[in-house]
């Protein structure tokens, strides 16, 4: 065999080599990505039905639900024009209050109720994470034209 033929095939196989490993970074990346969705979205049926992602908005003033065993609560996150139930079993954060900015990450049951894995809560007095924003300022401007159209 030529050395040409050997370095072709060895350029080739090399190609072949990174393709493949490309191939594998990209699928262990797509399957840890979770896309983010505010309670209108979810209503929708624009979230996936049997993937983990995060819902976002604001804790509802007084749904926070406690059960007996200390560690499963439920609360309701809006985006001021859609609410979601959400369930969560574990250990909430320090900063979770209702009426505050909360990131759920989590699947939907097949009940409509949102399962979470993870609740993050803001860090700081002002902070409020862009989704989470921008999400609540859609909520607020359709409720607005909602409520205009029907004056």
């Amino acid at each position: 065999m030529k050395a040409r033929n050997k370095r072709l095939i060895f350029v080739i196989v090399g190609v072949a080599g990174l393709a493949v490993a490309a191939g594998l970074v990209l699928n262990a990346l797509n399957s840890n990505v979770a896309f983010f969705f505010s309670p209108t979205e979810v209503k929708a049926d624009k979230a996936p039905k049997d993937r983990t992602f995060r819902l976002g908005g604001m804790v509802v003033d007084k749904s926070l639900k406690r059960e007996d065993d200390g560690l499963t609560v439920h609360f309701q996150v809006t985006d001021k024009l859609e609410t979601m139930d959400v369930t969560f079993v574990g250990i909430l954060p320090d900063l979770f209050q209702e009426g505050q900015g909360v990131v759920a990450q989590g699947k939907l049951g097949s009940n409509g109720v949102f399962m979470a894995d993870e609740v993050l809560a803001k860090h700081d007095e002002t902070y409020m994470p862009p989704e989470v924003q921008d999400a609540i300022e859609k909520g607020e401007k359709a409720n607005m034209q909602k409520n205009v159209s029907t004056n």
